[in-house]
């Protein structure tokens, strides 16, 4: 097997296991079932168990710390075998507050017989574990008695008030005497002299009024034992007739040394006599070996349960398999092949399958693009098959070379936004029965997800053209506006692009704007095309006709093709018009959207219903004699890629007054076919009135904007779009030559190695 695919299956087996991971995280997090009030239950589940005997034993232990290999595996099949009548923990029974923690431990003491109580220890209260220890097991410090015995809790963390715990303690040793009386407390009220291999300055109680209450409590009313953990080693110590223990054997990291050792303390209670007894767990191995062992049932214990640990080692794994996949199994050339010859793709009829979020009869600048895409490279002899959404009643009744996709949800005021079903089989019989050579996406989300899914399955090169700044649509998605605007929407173009054979932006800032963001995939710079000549040839009765009807003779006449969203920009036009009320001037907005009434109410509210008429949708056929009507175009919109209405707008002779942006700033020489300004009202205007004032200087930029225009003829375009489907067609090509001949050059080396040994 070679070295390559030995690292692909390190690679599957990585991303198994990361799904692994995340399966049981769910499964832990939200399907266990949910747990209360445990600490009360046990403590009548203790009396039942023993009943009125005087004789009974318990187990203490201490930082069980969710040890999966240690406790779980090994402890507690000691403690049900040792015939104790319950377990108490003495503080740290999970390695932190988290829920997942806490459903792990709760897990791992259901494999114990005997009923258990847990001590609330510092891992209980982080990571805002405080809460669920009350939820779960009940408060942070508490007592009862059994049979003459008296069990005391405290809660040595700082969750409890210091005063208000020392009362309650110093009410509860002097109440009723007791033959017995154990006191757990997570913190050690004494120095035990023992350095672990990890020590903190927390890990005992330190100095202050409410140690030296404790001490004082604890030797007034003569406490026969104080159970402690926080420190992984087992230490027994008397101060003033009451034994210290320090049990921290129950998991975590222990060295398996003289010290350091896992253990648990066995108490036997018979009258007024108390035995304790060391349980110590003995490997039986190496030290070096015993070290080991616990070092990986530690890491094997975080792994297991820790929330932040898991995060972290999940996205190492993730991090190094995508790096391992993509350093070792991604081929790199940044040149061009040059010997790449797109000829024989040129030569000969292509297929071509489009996919697309909208299409006509909706009414945009991406489905006109497509449009004329489709009868550009039609004209040129290529079959073109455009997946669209179905927009019912609306579709043409006979549509050459358009399938269309059944709808599941359509918004918007003409129900011309569609959701489509991507799930249906259609797509996938109908593009493979279509056979196409190439696929080109038109949206990186829905239609355009589901193109390139279904052509990697085809394997078959994908063209993607950037058509949209998504982060202008924020205010369409149902996520915070800054979340999407900032981050998502540059993120989704980004992988989308990236997984494409090649990229079209319109203009060059639309280049330079995708390499900013990480786009690495080819990217070629190709604008769109316009219908050059229908902007020329347009009868002169119709012209009279819409003079007549929107009451233009005699007044300079503007134009805007937008549509009526907020996007668009349109208030910024509004607004800076308003400062023109003194003069004559008719503006007409063409276009149709969902800000048709606000903007109706806005033009009435600012006096301007004699210079601003908002015209409605147009069909693209009427759309050159509008523009013929115009003096001057005006565009603020700062969401395009390119503006291809601002082409066909000087194709018609006007010169053009937009917003500086991305899209205008390629199509709009300043000072030569047009103005360009911040978005500032005050310069936009003072642009406006400099054409309006000097016919001389409009006249000029009419002509230069008509030799603009006239490069960009869909003939062009078509034909500039088919050199790059018929260099990734050759490219593809030549890549699975090469393939070939290597697999070739592999089947025959064996053979003459076997020849070569022969000899």
């Amino acid at each position: 097997m070679q070295k390559t695919n030995k690292l692909k299956i390190v690679f599957y087996i990585n991303l198994l296991i990361a799904i692994g991971l995340v399966a049981y995280k769910g499964y832990l997090n939200f399907f266990e079932r949910d747990f209360e009030a445990v600490n009360a239950r046990n403590i009548q589940a203790i009396r039942d168990a023993v009943g009125g005997r005087e004789k009974f034993s318990f187990a203490v232990v201490g930082n069980i710390k969710n040890s999966i290999g240690i406790f779980e595996r090994k402890i507690v099949p000691m403690l049900n075998d040792a015939g104790v009548d319950f377990v108490v923990s003495a503080g740290n029974a999970v390695s932190g507050g988290g829920e997942d923690k806490y459903r792990a431990v709760h897990r791992t003491f259901k494999r114990l017989d005997p009923p258990h109580l847990l001590t609330f220890g510092p891992d209980e209260y982080s990571s805002f574990g405080a809460f669920r220890f009350y939820q779960h097991y009940g408060p942070y410090f508490f007592s009862f008695d059994l049979n003459g015995n008296r069990f005391v809790f405290l809660d040595t963390t700082e969750e409890t008030p210091r005063l208000w715990q020392t009362l309650w303690l110093r009410d509860q040793l002097a109440s009723a005497p007791t033959r017995n009386t154990f006191l757990f407390m997570s913190h050690p009220l004494y120095e035990t002299g023992k350095k672990p291999l990890f020590e903190i300055e927390e890990s005992h109680l330190q100095a202050g009024p409410f140690r030296d209450t404790l001490r004082e409590l604890i030797g007034r009313h003569e406490v026969d034992a104080v159970f402690s953990a926080n420190l992984p080693f087992y230490s027994r110590q008397t101060f003033d007739g009451t034994d210290y223990f320090v049990t921290g054997g129950a998991g975590g990291l222990v060295l398996n040394d003289a010290d350091n050792f896992y253990h648990y303390i066995k108490v036997a209670v018979d009258g007024d006599r108390v035995d304790y007894d060391l349980q110590r767990l003995d490997i039986g191995q190496h030290g070096l070996l015993r070290f080991l062992e616990s070092l990986w049932f530690f890491i094997h214990s975080l792994f297991y349960v820790g929330f932040v640990n898991f995060i972290l080692i999940l996205s190492i794994f993730i991090v190094v398999g995508i790096k391992l996949y993509t350093a070792i199994f991604v081929d790199r050339d940044f040149y061009r092949d040059f010997d790449t010859d797109p000829r024989p793709f040129l030569d000969k009829p292509l297929r071509i399958a489009m996919f697309t979020n909208n299409y006509l009869p909706f009414i945009g600048g991406v489905p006109l693009s497509i449009n004329r895409l489709y009868r550009g490279l039609k004209t040129l002899g290529d079959r073109v098959l455009i997946f669209a959404p179905g927009y019912g009643r609306q579709d043409k009744s006979e549509e050459e070379g358009v399938i269309r996709v059944p709808t599941l949800i359509a918004f918007g005021k003409r129900k011309l936004l569609r959701i489509t079903n991507i799930f249906s089989p259609k797509l996938f019989f109908r593009l493979r029965e279509f056979q196409p050579d190439i696929v080109h996406l038109h949206h990186p989300l829905w239609l355009g997800s589901a193109g390139l899914w279904l052509a990697r399955r085809l394997k078959i090169p994908t063209v993607y053209t950037y058509h949209t700044r998504l982060e202008h649509y924020a205010h369409f998605v149902p996520l915070p506006g800054p979340l999407f605007r900032n981050l998502i929407s540059h993120q989704l173009v980004k992988r989308f692009a990236n997984r494409c054979d090649a990229v079209v932006v319109p203009t060059f800032s639309a280049e330079e704007y995708l390499r900013v963001i990480g786009v690495t995939a080819p990217i070629h710079v190709l604008p769109t095309g316009i219908d050059f000549e229908r902007f020329r040839q347009v009868d002169d009765n119709r012209l009279n006709r819409l003079r007549t009807e929107h009451h233009l003779d005699g007044v300079p006449v503007l134009i805007s093709i937008s549509r009526l969203s907020q996007e668009k920009n349109i208030d910024f036009i509004i607004d800076s018009l308003a400062e023109l009320r003194h003069r004559q001037y008719r503006l007409l907005i063409i276009g149709e959207g969902n800000e048709r009434a606000r903007l109706e109410e806005k033009i009435k509210r600012l006096g301007l219903d004699n210079h601003i008429t908002l015209v409605g949708e147009v069909a693209p056929e009427d759309i050159p004699a509008y523009c013929r009507l115009g003096d001057l175009f005006l565009f603020a919109s700062k969401s395009e890629t390119q503006g291809m209405v601002i082409l066909e707008a000087m194709a018609a002779g006007m010169p053009v007054v937009a917003v500086r942006s991305s899209g205008i700033d390629d199509v709009v020489r300043d000072g030569v076919n047009g103005f360009k300004t911040p978005e500032d009202p005050g310069a936009w205007i003072g642009r406006l009135e400099a054409l309006l004032d000097d016919p001389a200087l409009r006249r000029r930029f009419s002509d230069n904007a008509v030799e603009s225009a006239r490069q960009h003829s869909v003939a062009h375009f078509a034909a500039d779009m088919r050199n790059i489907y018929a260099r990734l067609l050759a490219a593809q090509a030549r890549s699975a030559d090469k393939d070939s001949r290597t697999q070739n050059s592999r089947e025959t080396a064996a053979p003459m190695r076997f020849r070569n040994s022969g000899k």
